[in-house]
């Protein structure tokens, strides 16, 4: 349990970190508006509640392998879903990877300042 706890603490620190970074900030604005646009798209044209709408958009563009029971079933919800996917799971996909970088140079930088304490100390 305190290894998730603090994994959850480097995360969060890692998260806030990575938005001083401007390329972060436009990917997880955009993030965010794909995400909005697939839920609003869904519970318009789809009839889906706003929670599944929300928890299909985020599911789908993370390769978890887990199954929603949710699927589009107009001709128009089957193709942007399709277009949703392609532009989506890239943008996550980079984001991700922009998150887990910041998460990995913040380790690093903490293990070069522990490294210095421990010189000056002795």
């Amino acid at each position: 349990m305190l290894s998730f706890i603090l994994t959850v603490k480097r995360f969060i620190e890692a998260f806030f970190k990575a938005f001083k970074e401007p390329i972060f900030l436009s990917l997880f604005t955009t993030l965010f508006f794909i995400l909005l646009s697939g839920t609003l798209f869904y519970t318009k044209k789809e009839g889906w509640e706003i929670l599944d709408a929300i928890y299909f958009c985020v599911v789908s563009l993370i390769p978890t392998g887990v199954e929603t029971n949710l699927y589009p079933s107009t001709d128009l919800g089957k193709v942007f879903t399709m277009i949703y996917l392609i532009v989506g799971t890239g943008v996550m996909f980079i984001t991700l990877l922009t998150l887990g970088k910041t998460m990995i140079n913040t380790e690093a930088l903490e293990e070069k300042r522990n490294k210095l304490r421990d010189k000056v100390k002795k």
